[in-house]
């Protein structure tokens, strides 16, 4: 796949856009204003592997905060405001290093124009936020609430930042609807060259919102499009994360931890593969190490359909046996699986 070749920004310590890696992001679910409860919540995502964080900023008081909690923390913030320009000022002038606004609701665009002066002197990251409830007005009469209704709204706010002298622009049009986002991305991508945040907004549950912006993200990924990602989820927010990186692995585009491979199980299996591969999954979870692991239930999907994993484990009927690039290392009895393929890992240098 060929990635499309967006302009590249600074945000804080990183690069987004260009050649910079596909960055995954988040946002705290605390409340902004309790300062040790959102660094706390930070710190876990850090070492998830968040690279970019997103915070409410819904009152002065949660304005200003934020110089407390960059302080403490390792990754960009942008601060995510609605309606009132002077907090995303304020955010600003308290460390923020970019900020999520959304033109349609912030007011007039002389308040728009305030933030931009404001973002010019903090060499702040705008991202403009377009989605299918915040459409201008005259658009959505006469485009509906479609793919294009967004991308023409977006273009229309784009115009006015560069009339402004405004560059420093991240963009995300989303739905709810998966079909209706992708086409918004598709068509934006033709349109600008600036970095594209992807993402289906308001996505779901831990289970129907990983599918459906697995779905969408992966699409879009897939033709090339997308410099940042966030896995918009009814959850914790670790499992954002965690099902970010999971797209950006399953397509080859970034590597960070182990791939777990597991067979689905049938009338074959004689070892319970569900609790070992979910017990290998929590063992492995803090690893960096971009290895590829293979739990199978018999010899039909053990090391022969496995050979091309790192390491790999099957069994049946009271034994075990781990593998190495499909050659069996050692047997063990079933019992002892988990414990022999952990400090056989160990002993290679891997955990």
């Amino acid at each position: 796949m060929m990635r499309k070749n967006s302009r590249k920004l600074h945000l804080g310590n990183i690069q987004i856009g260009g050649d910079a890696p596909i960055s995954v992001q988040s946002m705290t679910k605390t409340d902004t204003r309790n300062v040790n409860e959102t660094i706390a919540q930070i710190k876990k995502l850090e070492s998830a592997g968040c690279e970019i964080i997103r915070v409410a900023v819904p009152d002065d008081d949660s304005a200003s905060v934020l110089k407390s909690i960059i302080r403490s923390i390792n990754i960009p913030l942008i601060a995510d405001i609605h309606f009132d320009h002077r907090l995303a000022i304020k955010a600003m002038e308290n460390g923020a290093h970019g900020i999520r606004i959304n033109p349609g609701n912030i007011g007039n665009l002389e308040k728009v124009e305030k933030i931009i002066e404001v973002a010019k002197y903090y060499d702040s990251v705008i991202r403009i936020g377009v989605n299918s409830g915040s459409i201008d007005k005259k658009i959505a009469k006469e485009y509906g609430f479609s793919a294009t209704a967004l991308v023409k709204s977006a273009l229309g706010y784009i115009s006015f930042f560069e009339k402004k002298d405004f560059y420093n622009i991240k963009l995300s049009l989303k739905s709810t609807d998966v079909k209706t986002t992708v086409d918004a991305y598709k068509m934006i991508s033709k349109e600008v060259d600036y970095p594209l945040h992807l993402g289906i907004t308001e996505a779901g549950s831990a289970f129907s919102g990983t599918i459906k912006s697995s779905i969408g993200i992966g699409i879009l990924l897939y033709l090339g499009i997308g410099d940042t990602i966030r896995v918009s989820l009814t959850a914790d927010p670790v499992e954002e994360v965690k099902v970010g990186w999971e797209i950006l692995k399953s397509l080859g585009l970034r590597e960070k931890g182990p791939r777990i491979i597991s067979c689905p199980t049938c009338g074959r299996v004689g070892i319970d593969i569900m609790k070992l591969s979910s017990a290998i999954e929590y063992e492995l979870a803090h690893m960096d190490n971009p290895i590829t692991v293979a739990v199978m239930g018999c010899i039909v999907n053990g090391p022969g359909e496995a050979k091309q994993a790192d390491y790999g484990i099957s069994g049946g009927g009271g034994e075990g046996v781990i593998f190495k690039k499909g050659k069996i290392v050692k047997k063990v009895m079933e019992n002892e699986i988990l414990e022999q393929f952990l400090n056989m890992l160990k002993e290679d240098g891997i955990k």
